[in-house]
């Protein structure tokens, strides 16, 4: 089961959802608004910015958050979306 760092909880509170480890084995995280399921995001299998961090520094996750950012810009800006998401929470 994946591991919620407090990166992503800040993260998370800042866009005024919870987050809880995901009851879908492939995903990372479940979102929630007033209590009410969204979605889930990020893939399992996968690391994201926190973890990157705390693997191998700000430096390389920094790096690999650009690379995510160019890979999937087309979703991070629709809101509500799960790239939205993952992408506000997860990186």
């Amino acid at each position: 089961m994946y591991k919620i760092l407090p990166y992503s909880y800040k993260a998370a509170k800042k866009i005024g959802v919870e987050i809880l480890p995901s009851e879908n084995k492939s995903k990372k995280i479940d979102v929630y608004k007033n209590g009410n399921y969204i979605l889930s995001i990020g893939a399992n299998g996968y690391l994201d910015y926190p973890y990157y961090i705390k693997y191998y520094g700000k430096e390389v996750a920094e790096k690999r958050k650009k690379l995510y950012k160019a890979r999937h810009k087309k979703d991070i800006n629709r809101k509500g979306t799960a790239g939205y998401y993952a992408y506000k929470i997860l990186w």
